[in-house]
């Protein structure tokens, strides 16, 4: 029998851009308003997300063609199809747009809490960390991003984590947060854990690097498998975070509004180097999101778009991300807080979710796209249960950022 050993793959994209500067900040305040009670929304969210890439990664490898690609397979109109390809590009480029510059500003947050002098450049940094994300998407080779990719993962999982055990949480305290309960007041910080974790481009990311790894059928169980290992990786991280700010700050009466102010807060408590990984890990989470948004953009035009202009040529995904990075630094450098900025990324995240698992969990029972590999009956109650709860939080994304929910 052949022995192989686990190797870090396109999964670890995944964490990378899920646990970014809005995972980061909602998990902080989760954490020091409501204690160790929502973690089971994490958890929900994390076994979600891990169903909805493997419908994704199966989809990739089964019929060897991009997300995007399979969804307009399943149009058969021509205008209806291209009116989905300029709906779904439209609607992921703004919101990727937004949240870039979400991203950016998330990995200065992190630059000042290590060191305030960054505040004195802030415009310098800003432009210097869409440089080096902008670098490394448009001149590097997609197995060298990924490689990238995945040590700043390893990285911002160790800041994490250490930041984790300095705080050293209560152990059972963590484990009584995953019995599902809504504290008073918790309902909308719940679904925001679960809207900031199952985020629609991921998918497109995903499918599009497990196609460049891997390329026969054969691996489709390994690289379930990194999906799985990779993403489970990404939940007990965002849970490290809200149980650190569970430890440190809950009860406190602090005013925290960003993993910032939490690193401040740390500083006092248990000292400089503790404030420190903890921005460390901030960092590292808004440039690896602002790395991973213009990419899955890239990928997302490249698949609709790539043949109209040639196989072999790359200038669609070149374009779509570097739309994406530039209007995502333009945002930044407009100095609204991150809350404002992704304004539209949710109208975009809510109106999508929805919309993508619906087509999601059709391409899954479509025996002309993934033969032998169709959902089974467990798969399709896990599917309904999904819908269901994507609808919901779409409804609720939107009445959110259009003010008709409080």
């Amino acid at each position: 029998m052949k022995i192989t050993s686990y190797r870090p793959g396109p999964g670890m994209m995944v964490s990378a851009a899920f646990i970014g500067p809005g995972t980061v900040t909602a998990c902080t305040l989760a954490g020091a308003n409501f204690g160790f009670a929502l973690i089971w929304a994490l958890a929900f969210a994390t076994v979600t997300t891990i169903i909805l890439q493997s419908i994704a990664v199966r989809v990739a490898l089964v019929s060897r063609m991009g997300l995007a690609e399979a969804m307009m397979q399943t149009v058969a109109s021509p205008p209806l199809r291209w009116l989905a390809a300029t709906l779904l590009i439209a609607a992921l480029a703004l919101g990727n747009a937004a949240y870039e510059a979400g991203n950016i500003s998330g990995a200065l947050l992190g630059l000042e809490a290590l060191n305030s002098d960054f505040s004195d450049n802030r415009d310098l940094a800003i432009g210097l960390i869409a440089l080096l994300a902008g670098a490394l998407i448009l001149f590097s080779k997609p197995r060298w991003v990924e490689r990238i990719l995945i040590a700043m993962v390893l990285f911002m999982c160790a800041s994490f984590l250490l930041t984790f055990l300095i705080t050293r949480p209560d152990i059972g305290a963590i484990l009584s947060g995953f019995i599902p309960s809504i504290p008073e007041g918790g309902l909308l910080t719940a679904i925001a854990l679960i809207g900031t974790t199952i985020v629609p481009y991921n998918l497109f990311l995903h499918a599009a690097s497990v196609r460049e790894r891997w390329k026969e059928e054969s691996d489709l169980s390994e690289a379930q498998t990194d999906s799985a290992f990779s993403i489970g990786l990404g939940g007990l991280v965002s849970i490290t975070i809200l149980a650190t700010a569970a430890a440190s700050l809950f009860g406190s009466g602090q005013e925290i509004s960003s993993a910032a102010d939490m690193a401040e807060q740390l500083n006092p408590l248990f000292g400089s180097f503790a404030s420190a990984t903890l921005g460390a890990g901030l960092f590292a989470a808004g440039l690896t999101s602002a790395i991973t948004a213009p990419l899955a953009t890239g990928y997302i035009v490249q698949e609709i778009f790539g043949k109209t202009v040639g196989k072999a040529s790359r200038t669609p995904f070149r374009i779509g991300a570097l739309l994406v990075i530039l209007s995502g630094t333009f945002g930044a450098l407009l100095n609204y807080k991150p809350v404002e900025i992704i304004f539209v990324a949710q109208i975009a995240n809510g109106l999508l979710l929805p919309i993508i698992a619906f087509f999601l969990v059709k391409l899954a029972n479509d025996k002309a796209v993934l033969g032998q590999h169709v959902n089974g009956w467990r798969g399709n109650i896990a599917g309904a249960i999904i819908l269901t709860v994507t609808f919901m939080l779409g409804i609720r994304l939107i009445a959110r950022a259009l003010g008709w929910w409080p």
